[in-house]
């Protein structure tokens, strides 16, 4: 990850919640120092938010917005190759004696490979090393895919940090081998813009999402704040401004 890229995730952390909500709940007390109304409006307000967006059926709410259908059966017959995208690592991991993939990538990978059983496609590993860590995510998922799942992976692209590079590094693999309509493997509140960029590139990709989180049926614990919900409201918030960053960004 280079300091710009670090510079940004940074600063979209901090306008993210919980971070974001916290900042301005302390800037409401502050506030109320002087302006004792509108200061305790501006903390109760950021607070209550931070409490709806920790609660399940919110959180659950936002991330269906992103999530698409998921693959059917007829689009297989469609593709000519099948591109998994990593989704992280869990660093220095004591009982695989190092780094390994973490549980987005592992969801990936085993998808991918189901996939590969079903329809004998050739797969791609794309993944870099935005963390600069001694191996690229995609070398993680390599002997994973092969030696827990039987799948041998045809290419390996390892140079790639984010979802823009896994995207035209992969089409100028792929296209020169002749191949245009591919299977895309990433995790459902990702696709909406992994695809658009996968598309820009000439690549036809096809959403096979897996990792849904909002397709939960509704429970009256869902109304129970909770940490896991936090996480994933805050993920489908950052989804939803990436997806716009993407949407009007050149190339």
């Amino acid at each position: 990850m280079t300091a710009g890229e670090t510079t940004s995730y940074l600063v979209g952390q901090l306008l993210l919640p919980p971070t974001s909500l916290i900042l301005v709940a302390l800037a409401g007390v502050l506030l109320a120092l002087w302006k004792r109304t509108t200061g305790l409006l501006l903390a109760t307000a950021s607070l209550a938010l931070l409490l709806a967006l920790s609660t399940p059926v919110v959180a659950v709410a936002l991330v269906r917005t992103l999530e698409p259908p998921p693959l059917a059966g007829a689009e297989l017959a469609r593709a000519q190759a099948i591109v998994i995208l990593s989704g992280g690592r869990s660093r220095a991991a004591p009982e695989w004696g190092g780094d390994t993939v973490n549980a987005a990538t592992l969801r990936r990978t085993r998808y991918g490979a189901q996939l590969a059983r079903e329809t004998g496609l050739p797969v791609l590993l794309s993944g870099g090393n935005p963390d600069r860590a001694l191996l690229p995510e995609a070398r993680l998922m390599a002997p994973l895919l092969e030696r827990e799942f039987g799948v041998a992976a045809r290419w390996i692209e390892d140079a790639s940090d984010t979802t823009a590079e896994n995207a035209h590094r992969t089409a100028a693999i792929l296209k020169a081998e002749g191949i245009g309509r591919v299977l895309l493997v990433t995790d459902a509140a990702h696709m909406p813009r992994a695809l658009r960029i996968f598309s820009r590139t000439g690549l036809t990709p096809i959403a096979a999402a897996t990792g849904y989180a909002g397709q939960r049926s509704f429970t009256p614990q869902q109304l129970m704040p909770n940490v896991e919900a936090l996480w994933l409201s805050n993920l489908a918030i950052r989804e939803q401004a990436a997806g716009l960053w993407y949407r009007f960004r050149p190339g």
